[in-house]
């Protein structure tokens, strides 16, 4: 064959082939760079979304002391501990006494208790609300305490919540609510109500 026919001949080869051969090595490059990119872009998603704890919006808390969302966690702690106390009074005074005495306790003595311990929160401030809690088991028998409003961190009471039977001449038994304050060395009695129970003695708490 003479060399211009084979000239043609090689140049008409490589025009046909053209664009059908693709290198291995490109190939494994290009998915080696996509891979990377897709590893990046998963690091970067990870990164920018991290997952909420608690701790993550406790620190936050800390941070945006004014935030919306502090107010309404403090809100929210703030209910967590009357619901606990008013469970709690219902608690104390045990199925037998409740039965006869549950509609003058829901009107009358459980809004006064919640409304003492939210002022008792309130006035403690949003720094100290974090760290009070109220104690879990009422005494039974014949015990006057139905809760204890104290501080984790020391240890200490700063109010406690008792019920007291009273006894009196010619009337019969009368249920006592009230509370005491740290305070005043919890000498005093804060009266929140009286229920009348009868003249027969009342059942032992929480029986």
């Amino acid at each position: 064959m003479k060399l211009w026919m084979r000239k043609i001949f090689v140049f008409l080869v490589a025009v046909m082939t053209l664009g059908m051969y693709i290198p291995t090595t490109h190939v494994n490059t290009v998915a080696d760079s996509d891979s990377v990119v897709s590893e990046k872009s998963k690091e970067d998603v990870e990164h920018s979304t991290p997952p909420v704890s608690i701790n993550r919006l406790e620190t936050e808390d800390k941070l945006h002391p004014d935030s919306e969302k502090i107010v309404d966690d403090h809100a929210s702690l703030m209910h967590v501990i009357t619901n606990q106390a008013k469970e709690q009074a219902i608690s104390k005074l045990g199925p037998r006494i409740l039965d006869q005495v549950e509609d003058e306790v829901i009107t009358n003595i459980l809004p006064t208790l919640e409304e003492v311990l939210e002022t008792l929160l309130v006035d403690a401030g949003d720094e100290e609300l974090h760290y009070y809690g109220i104690t879990e088991q009422p005494t039974p028998g014949y015990g006057e305490r139905i809760f204890h409003l104290y501080d984790f961190r020391t240890k200490n009471d700063i109010a406690k919540f008792h019920v007291r039977r009273d006894n009196r001449p010619g009337e019969g038994y009368w249920f006592n609510f009230h509370y005491h304050l740290n305070e005043d060395g919890f000498e005093d009695h804060h009266t929140i109500g009286e229920i009348y129970w009868n003249k027969n003695t009342p059942p032992k708490w929480m029986s």
